[in-house]
Formats: C-alpha cells, structure tokens, sequence
C-alpha cells in the first residue's frame, strides 16, 4: 500500500483538488504502528506529536500573563487556564481527526478548498503568527540566558539563531529523536516548577477554589484584560496546521478501523500532553500567586523582576536559577516546533518545498530582526512587551485558523464517517466564537481610541476596558 493518499476526484472526496504529497515528507508514515499490539504498546507507539504540540502551550509567550495574573489575582484566574485547556484539548482532537481521515493537514486542506487569493491571504496571516511565537521563543530563550549568564539580550538573541543546527540534526537522525528531546525539555521544566511549588508552599484550599469559574472575572475589566491575555497565549494558531500534520507520521492502517484506532491514541496522546502543559502554567500562576500576591509585590509582570525576587521571597538560594533553567528549556522546545510548523505551512498552503535549513533560516531572521532592532534601541526594558505584543500578533490570526479547522471537520462529504457529531459542532463552534470575540476585545483595548473600543464593547456586550 502506497504511503501517499491517492488521487480522488471532487465527487468522491469532497475536495476540490486531488491530495497533495503528503506533509513533512521525510518523517510521513516514517513510525510503524504494530497491528497486533497491545494498547499500552499503541500507547506509547502513539505517544510523541502531542507533546510537540503542548510545546506551544507553554512556550515564554505564556510566562508574561501567568505571572501577571498570578501576582495582581492570586489564585483566581486558574479557570481561565483550565478553560483555555480544555479548548486546546477539543480543537487539538479536530486536528487529528482532519489528518487522519483526509490525508491532509489544515493548510494542505485550506489550499485545496478555498481560492488562490484567500489561500495566500491566510498563508500571510499564518506566516505572521509563526514569526510572532519565534519572536517569543527567541527572547524568551534570551533572557534564559541572560539570567543564567549574563549575556546580554541582544547577543542571546543572536546566539538563538543557531538552534537551526540542533533540529536539521534531529530531522536527519528521524522523528523520534525530535519527540524525545521535546519531552526531555517538557519533564525538565515540570520537574523545575515542581521544586518551586514545594518551596513556595502554596495555600492548597486557594489553588483548589481558584479552577472554579467565577463572574468576578467578567465583571472586573482589569481582570477581563489579564484573562484575554492569558487565553490569547494559551492557543496557539501555528499548532492546529502543526498537529493535523504530524499526526501522520504514525504509519496506521489506511482502513476505517485503522483511521478510527489512529484517532482514539492520537487524542488519548494529545490529551495526556495537553495537561501537563496546564499543569505548567497553572504552576507559574501559582508560584508567582504565593510568591508576590498579597506582600507588595502585586505589580510584578516582568520576568526578569520575578527571577531577581523569587530567592528573596521564598527564602532559597535557587529559586531564581530553576526560574531561568526552565524559562531557557521552554524557549528552546518552542523553536523545535516552530520549525516544524513553518515547513508545514509553506508547503501546505503554496506547495512550495524549501530545504529545511533555509526555511528555518527565513524564520528565525524574521523574528530575530525586529528582537535586536527593539532591545538595541529601546534597551532590554522592554523585551517583556515584546513578548505580549507577540501574543497579539497570535491572536489576530487564531479565528482565521479555528474556522476553517470546524469547517472541514464538520462536512461529511470530506470526513466521510468521521465527521464532527452535533454536540462536536456546537462545542467547536462556540470555542472558536468565544476565541474570535475575546481577542477582538483584547486587540481593541490596545490598537483602538478609547470612545472606538467603548463603542465596540457594548455592541459585543463586553464590560469597559479601565
């Protein structure tokens, strides 16, 4: 059987081109799945692209807001990392469901649907949202190393641009040295935060009560603002055309048993991984909650500032290095799939194929550039609004990527037995509505007038922005 999806015509497949060569050629079908095995054994053959995707779930982009919201609300904006969770995990599972029932990846399948003109409007779009998460990852990634070092900013941003070597590596040697990496950085972060949770010795009864949704945070614009945010850095655009295609690097029956095992493992994988990215950011929550929040320190959203209070606080010497060490592990695992993601949407959406170093090259000098023209100008002050304007930047293009995702993966005529059941519909639908209406309000609250985003509030029924 031929690893490449065959030819259909519009009438068979609902699509209106025949399928593409597959996504990430070099690692397609490259993982075999064992028929006969166990589940434990389909487990673990399953196990990897979900943690590549939780990577975007707590790359530094995440840092500012959790810390922010932490030290001002204490506890209180867990739910909104639970809920923002709990999304990722549903549109997360859609993405599986596209890639292996069609054969294709989101952008594959953009490219396939829509016109030329819309194609490249959202390939743009795309391309933007993954320069800002690289841009995140790049200076997250450097103040790790400044804070470890002593490098300054510029020369860390700099030094971020070699980690090219360190994928094109892994690509060549096979996808699951990649997946193993991702997941030694994942269990190094966790384990850092671990250490800092026991020393913080946070208030268990607060931590409990905080993941329980409350009006407080609709009612109090302030904290509207921090919860924006926080979901707007939660989701992440670049991982729903990331995983719709790596998924397909497992080598599963192409039969509708096979398809529906295939799906069943990938979301049990994806779901498993998702968590513990919400565990990381409700640890930052956390830390910076029991850390700062109720002492004078409620004001704290700098990550530099965290890293110099943190040893003072919690009365430790090496509360601040776990800080950086996991801070650096966590920008270093965001460029391994941003790579990814890159290829994949070049090559999805214009079936254009670049080697992988000068594609990954053409990224990072796109976030890179504007990284050191800031700090060089402005100086290393404001390398933490560079990260919160990169999370705009992602939020502008997440509704672009959820409607085409609910799109697909609610018509039958493309999904066939696999398409999206009514109560799927509705979940999804209100996920990406609620997405679409949370980051208009976070955009206008920093692009608009005041009496133009006052305006637009109360048509959106929105509180006011303060």
């Amino acid at each position: 059987m031929s690893d490449v999806p065959p030819d259909t015509s519009p009438s068979e497949s609902g699509w209106h081109t025949p399928a593409a060569a597959p996504s990430l050629p070099e690692s397609h079908r490259s993982i075999t799945v064992p028929a006969d095995a166990s589940f434990w054994r389909k487990v673990l053959a399953f196990s990897g692209p979900g943690f590549l995707v939780a990577v975007g779930y707590m790359d530094p982009g995440n840092w500012a807001t959790d810390l922010a919201g932490g030290a001002k609300f204490g506890y209180t904006l867990l739910s909104v990392i639970m809920i923002s969770n709990l999304m990722a995990i549903l549109l997360q599972y859609l993405c599986i469901k596209l890639g292996v029932a069609t054969g294709r990846d989101l952008a594959q399948a953009c490219r396939d649907h829509y016109s030329r003109p819309t194609v490249w409007f959202l390939w743009i779009l795309c391309e933007l949202a993954i320069a800002a998460c690289d841009l995140a990852e790049v200076v997250g990634s450097a103040i790790g190393l400044q804070l470890l070092f002593g490098i300054p900013l510029v020369w860390g941003c700099v030094i971020t641009a070699f980690d090219v070597m360190i994928v094109l590596l892994l690509q060549h040697r096979g996808f699951r040295h990649i997946e193993a990496l991702v997941i030694a950085l994942i269990l190094t972060i966790g384990g850092c935060f671990a250490v800092e949770l026991f020393v913080a010795k946070p208030d268990l009864g607060g931590v409990m009560a905080g993941f329980i949704p409350r009006l407080e945070i609709l009612r109090n614009s302030e904290m509207l603002y921090v919860a924006i945010g926080i979901l707007g850095a939660t989701v992440m655009p670049h991982n729903l055309y990331l995983h719709s295609s790596i998924i397909q690097t497992r080598k599963f029956l192409q039969n509708s048993a096979g398809k529906a095992e295939a799906i069943k493992f990938g979301a049990i994988d994806s779901t498993f991984a998702l968590m513990f990215a919400l565990f990381i950011n409700a640890a930052i929550l956390v830390l910076a909650a029991a850390a700062f929040h109720g002492n004078g320190h409620e004001q704290v959203g700098e990550i530099q500032e965290a890293y110099h209070l943190l040893d003072g606080v919690l009365g430790v010497t090496f509360a601040g290095t776990l800080f950086a060490l996991a801070l650096l592990a966590s920008g270093q695992n965001s460029t391994l799939t941003g790579t990814l993601a890159g290829q994949i949407v070049m090559e999805g959406f214009l079936n254009i194929r670049l080697r992988p170093w000068l594609r990954r090259l053409i990224t990072r000098a796109i976030a890179i550039v504007p990284a050191v023209v800031i700090i060089g100008i402005y100086g290393e002050s404001k390398s933490t609004q560079l990260l919160v304007g990169s999370q705009v930047c992602l939020s502008m293009q997440l509704g672009f990527a959820c409607w085409p995702l609910m799109r697909f993966t609610g018509d039958r005529a493309k999904m066939g037995e696999f398409v999206n059941s009514w109560w799927i519909r509705l979940l999804g639908w209100a996920t990406t509505l609620v997405i679409i209406v949370l980051n208009v309000k976070l955009l206008a609250d920093i692009l608009l007038p005041d009496p133009w985003s006052q305006w637009l509030y109360a048509h959106l029924g929105l509180p006011p922005s303060t």
